[in-house]
């Protein structure tokens, strides 16, 4: 068998062996009315992807095939399909179905569906289970597949279908743009995007780091300052400074929240997109109550926002720093491993999908 009715992929089998990987066959979903399959030109490689197949985020049976951030040409589109053709270039996120029926759904809020199937390690209400990216083909819904813009290379637009997405929604949905100031905390995977998106926002936008080898890249990417937090009185020095924190850390369990929060304005936000495996630091109501403000999160983003964040990259010149690797066994071990490590400036993005699937 072959496609259409096995995809290839390359998959791990539990978290005890998490770097090791292999070509396995997958078995899709029925292909529906509404759904696309893509055949895939490169994904990228998402901090997600190393929490699962380590086990930070839960124990799971292999063969799993990861990878959420698809980008490929369309090869077979549903009859009830809309807005997307065969050989069209289109992307695929870390979200591949929702009920669209619900009240969450109707909300425009399908990225909290609570019939949500993500892109991997997930099952349909039919059994049938979801497969990512690494790999030669996916299946869609087409509410979640999108065209992507001629302007934006495929290896640099696979990274905005998640980390993209991730730091952009939060700052539209908290209305942020000129006379706003907006501070980023860790510039990596996603905080090298979430400063670009805040810049091309409108926002007064900073960079908090404990990096300060991060200093000269936070400001290309549109920082106009950058924040040192192991200097000695850093928060003192910004109290009451920020609307809006988007952080983006995946070492939040090491923070004095209290300070953090201490650069807020009365009543701002203190945003979650960075999902440690560790829980967060132990905190007091006094932490919340001096200046009024709010802890919040965030998944993903809906499908109106993933269109207007392509369109403004598109616009805007906003692009992932990207490494490409080839796809192979020791390809994908060397990214986990690397990503694992911190070791990235500051995406990867797997190519070379042709070859390595020629004849699969």
């Amino acid at each position: 068998m072959g496609y259409p009715d096995t995809f290839t992929g390359f998959c791990v089998d539990s978290p005890k062996t998490w770097n090791k990987y292999h070509l396995s066959t997958l078995k899709p979903k029925p292909f529906g009315d509404n759904d696309v399959d893509v055949q895939i030109e490169c994904c990228g490689v998402c901090g997600s992807d190393v929490h699962t197949v380590t086990g930070g985020w839960g124990e799971f049976e292999g063969p799993l095939c990861v990878g959420h951030e698809v980008v490929g040409k369309a090869v077979n589109v549903g009859k009830a399909v809309k807005g997307i053709k065969k050989g069209d270039r289109v992307g695929v996120g870390a979200q591949v179905w929702s009920c669209l029926k619900c009240d969450v759904c109707k909300s425009k809020n399908e990225n909290y569906c609570p019939h949500m199937v993500d892109t991997y390690n997930a099952k349909y209400e039919d059994g049938s289970e979801a497969h990512g990216g690494w790999a030669n083909y996916i299946r869609a819904h087409e509410y979640f597949t999108f065209k992507i813009p001629d302007e934006i290379p495929s290896a640099e637009a696979a990274p905005l279908l998640c980390a993209g997405i991730t730091t952009y929604s939060p700052l539209v949905r908290a209305a942020i743009g000129p006379g706003k100031v907006v501070g980023v905390i860790g510039i990596g995977g996603l905080g090298h995007l979430g400063l670009q998106w805040a810049k091309a926002l409108g926002a007064e936008t900073y960079a908090l780091t404990h990096s300060p080898n991060k200093a000269d890249d936070a400001k290309k990417l549109g920082a106009k300052d950058v924040i040192v937090t192991t200097d000695e009185k850093w928060a003192e020095k910004n109290k009451f400074k920020f609307d809006f924190l988007l952080n983006c850390a995946d070492a939040t369990h090491k923070f004095n929240m209290a300070d953090y929060f201490g650069t807020l304005k009365v009543g701002g936000e203190f945003h979650m997109v960075g999902i440690p495996n560790e829980p967060l630091p132990e905190m007091t109501a006094v932490a919340f109550v001096q200046n009024g403000v709010k802890l919040t999160g965030s998944h993903l983003g809906n499908h109106q926002e993933m269109e207007a964040m392509l369109k403004l990259a598109a616009e805007k010149g906003v692009r992932p720093m990207v490494q490409t690797v080839q796809i192979s066994e020791e390809g994908c071990k060397e990214v986990v491993e690397k990503v694992k490590e911190g070791n990235v400036k500051y995406r990867f993005t797997l190519t070379g999908f042709d070859k390595a699937f020629e004849g699969k």
